[in-house]
């Protein structure tokens, strides 16, 4: 039988995201099922304008697309040439399917651009995938949000179906843009559990920890994270206890980073908390980790996490607020202790809790990649 021809759009590891990550982890697991090709954009918008501008283009991760996977690693958002050359690529590969990440407006008008010669030369069939309903920067600035709008409105009609990672977010995607809901779907979020594991000593070791019970907040620090309700709650856990915890904040500051330095002074056990601000490497993301006692999500909003998908993926007990698509991602997993959003109360008595009891590993949901894909792969094969 002759395999469906895939080629999934998304970013390349040059604006390293979660959303880069998980396109390769797309790619590989539906190169068991069709043939696969990516196309990736490589500089999304100036660089002076992406708040994580200090970490474009360095190599901090290890993890790469399948030998059978064709990708071409080139189209830039101000480039006409790059989009020749991305149409040639499109051309050649001549997809029956193409799946559009959709996670930012920044690159709406290549995705456009890709849909339309998708649809002119290779008569290939849309899928969008939606990692983020409103993305809370462009959201907050009039121009990007007239302009996310425009855009997302005249992408979706290029589509075949769509897809979520929730139910929650299948409902919001509906009303947004007035969809049928019968032509959106739900693929959960897979683990990323492409990380080693490392004895707990030798990381608290790395880290220049000792005896201490960690409290691990991991990944990019924006508002909608929560991190200085986190400090708040550290800032109120009983003495005996906060002298024998450290709060450990790594992740790179973009939107918050105010905030979360008036929240840490402002803490009488500032000298128990480390803040490491910096894009965390695939190298050192087991060391975090496994060195963890619990990780805190205190989420404001969110579609999804990538952080809580490696957390599970490590068993860890995880405070994660009840919001969005994460309340449903994470109700199957039973080191999930949920919390109400913004109750700084709530998480300082889960973290208490969590000390106390000390509960030994837990097993990852079942959501590995394999699974992912088969998903897909019915997904797909109804547009045949």
């Amino acid at each position: 039988m002759k395999k469906t021809k895939v080629c999934i759009v998304g970013p390349s590891k040059k604006f390293l995201s979660g959303i880069s990550y998980y396109t390769i982890r797309l790619a590989n697991s539906l190169a068991e099922y069709h043939e696969v090709s990516v196309l990736c954009f490589r500089n999304l918008l100036p660089k002076f304008m992406f708040p994580g501008s200090k970490h474009v283009g360095k190599d901090l991760a290890s993890l790469d697309y399948a030998k059978k996977v064709k990708a071409f690693n080139g189209m830039d958002y101000n480039n006409p040439l790059t989009w020749y050359r991305a149409y040639k690529f499109l051309k050649d590969e001549k997809p029956d399917v193409v799946i559009l990440q959709w996670w930012t407006s920044s690159v709406a008008h290549m995705h456009l651009l890709i849909s339309f010669i998708a649809a002119m030369s290779t008569k290939a069939r849309v899928i969008i995938e939606f990692h983020e309903v409103v993305d809370p920067l462009e959201e907050s600035i009039l121009p990007l949000r007239i302009y996310s709008r425009i855009m997302g409105r005249l992408l979706v009609k290029r589509a075949s179906l769509y897809v979520t990672h929730s139910e929650s977010d299948r409902r919001l995607i509906a009303s947004k843009y007035h969809l049928s809901e019968e032509r959106i779907r739900v693929i959960p979020h897979g683990l990323y559990d492409q990380y080693e594991r490392v004895p707990q000593k030798e990381a608290r070791e790395q880290l220049g920890l000792d005896g201490e019970y960690v409290i691990l907040s991991f990944g990019l620090i924006r508002p909608y994270k929560g991190v200085p309700n986190l400090i708040k709650a550290f800032g109120d856990l009983p003495h005996e206890m906060a002298e024998k915890s450290r709060l450990l904040i790594a992740g790179e500051v973009w939107e918050d980073g105010e905030a979360v330095m008036k929240a840490i002074n402002d803490c009488r056990y500032k000298d128990r908390i480390t803040l490491v601000n910096s894009y965390i490497p695939d190298s050192l993301i087991p060391i975090y980790f496994n060195a963890s006692d619990v990780v805190v999500l205190p989420y404001l909003r969110a579609s999804q996490s990538g952080v809580a998908h490696i957390a599970m993926s490590f068993g860890k007990p995880i405070v994660v607020s009840r919001v969005g698509g994460l309340e449903e991602s994470m109700a199957g997993y039973e080191g999930t202790y949920f919390i109400p959003p913004g109750d700084i109360s709530a998480i300082r008595d889960a973290i208490i809790k969590l000390y106390v009891d000390r509960p030994q590993a837990f097993n990852p949901p079942r959501l590995g990649w394999d699974i992912i894909g088969k998903k897909y792969e019915e997904v797909i094969s109804t547009l045949k």
